[in-house]
């Protein structure tokens, strides 16, 4: 097949799909169109699936050259060659959007090649690599990354056209089961607003993930091992991971063979990890990470985590729409947990050198369901830290209280999770 007719074919495939699926707009929209009028290249990271193709399509309109390197054809062609067959079928466009760039051997050297004959680039990659040593060593300073996430609550809310009156009971109580929704089937595009059997569709994605974005891009020695320890982490969130433990258990030969597969998964953006906080640089790095997943969609399909484990599905949200919003709202905030000597604050938030809030995730209804661990780990970190922006996410209990001169928030998540701020 000659690469201009498989660009054709291509562009024929993501056009047919925009039409067959219900726009959605992302809520990062803005920051993505201040972005496009840059002459850098735009980086549009993410999950697999996680919608990057679609938003770039419907954000650029009509007058664009596209190339998906999904296909091997494509991915092993020479740069010349690619570059030919697209001013063959395009013409003059001087926008050129390519798709799963990650798979092109070579792709930085090819986007600098682009920049340099002053075309506006667009690039997606279901690899956090392209924000980190591909795009360090040759596009520093040429580059506007955007971390894209699946659907938010939120957008969640939007596709399935809830109009309830949040200040009425009716309406808070639909909203607390579409969470229960959220919670079990997730928020990838194609299972929100195509309809797609969440159990088939999750199943297949997770195996796509650590078969394709993973063993096979990082050529994975012990790829049953592996495969196995994908599935074990997923079953762990929010649980401390140590590298020596995990080495053990999967049989990996070495600590630094189970850091390295980690931050596999976190490059495919299977697993995020979070550090625990010191206010020194080393002990970050060397802390035991917490691991949270990137839809929680996988807990219920993958993970086959049992439905009352609902405090761990809870934590998992909030660590996923905390990172959600530093991608999208506050890039320059930082996000870890803390242990303090009796107990752990779930999510710590820092923003240069001032902790700016604490945050405990917890599955009650009522006062008296939240552990006084909980308030007493909040109390104790914000002595430490003097930090007064205190809160706890509950299921569905609101309110405030004052503890040794200190505000604690209470929050339902379903009303935190509606609200678009840069942090908690």
């Amino acid at each position: 097949m000659k690469l201009r007719t498989l660009l054709e074919d291509q562009r024929a495939e993501l056009e047919e799909k925009v039409r067959g699926t219900k726009v959605v707009e992302r809520e990062f929209v803005h920051a993505a169109r201040e972005r496009a009028r840059s002459g850098l290249a735009k980086v549009i990271t993410g999950v697999r699936r996680a919608g990057k193709s679609f938003f770039t399509y419907l954000l650029l309109k009509d007058n664009f050259a596209y190339a998906n390197f999904d296909d091997r054809l494509l991915s092993t062609a020479e740069h010349e060659q690619i570059l030919s067959a697209l001013l063959e079928l395009y013409g003059q466009t001087k926008t050129i959007f390519l798709d799963e760039v990650q798979n092109l051997e070579g792709w930085e050297l090819f986007v600098n090649r682009l920049l340099r004959g002053d075309y506006n680039v667009f690039v997606t990659g279901s690899s956090a690599r392209l924000l980190s040593r591909e795009l360090s060593t040759h596009l520093t300073g040429r580059h506007l990354p955007l971390e894209i996430f699946p659907f938010s609550f939120r957008e969640y809310l939007v596709s399935l056209n809830f109009k309830e009156d949040l200040g009425t009971s009716r309406g808070q109580a639909l909203a607390r089961r579409a969470l229960l929704d959220y919670l079990a089937s997730g928020g990838f595009p194609e299972v929100v607003a195509r309809g797609e059997n969440p159990k088939l569709y999750l199943r297949q994605l997770f195996e796509d993930i650590v078969e394709k974005d993973i063993i096979a891009r990082y050529k994975v020695r012990h790829d049953a091992a592996f495969r196995e320890m994908a599935r074990a982490l997923l079953a762990q969130v929010g649980k401390p991971v140590s590298f020596h433990r995990l080495k053990n258990l999967f049989g990996l030969g070495s600590d630094h063979t189970a850091k390295d597969y980690l931050l596999y998964l976190q490059e495919g953006y299977l697993l995020l990890p979070l550090s625990r906080f010191s206010f020194k640089p080393a002990e970050i790095e060397r802390s035991f990470k917490k691991v949270y997943t990137v839809d929680p969609g996988f807990l219920t399909h993958v993970a086959l985590l049992p439905s009352e484990s609902l405090g761990d599905r809870l934590e998992n949200l909030v660590a996923v729409e905390l990172m959600r919003r530093k991608s999208y709202f506050r890039p320059g905030l930082e996000l870890f947990y803390f242990r303090v000597n009796q107990g752990e604050v779930d999510f710590l938030l820092r923003e240069g050198l001032r902790v700016v809030q604490l945050i405990q995730a917890t599955f009650a209804s009522s006062r008296e369901e939240v552990e006084k661990r909980e308030v007493k780990s909040l109390l104790e970190a914000s002595e430490l830290l003097d930090c007064r922006d205190l809160l706890v996410i509950t299921w569905d209990y609101e309110g405030e209280e004052e503890r040794d001169g200190k505000k604690i928030v209470f929050k339902p998540a379903w009303k935190w999770l509606l609200e678009i701020r840069s942090t908690g």
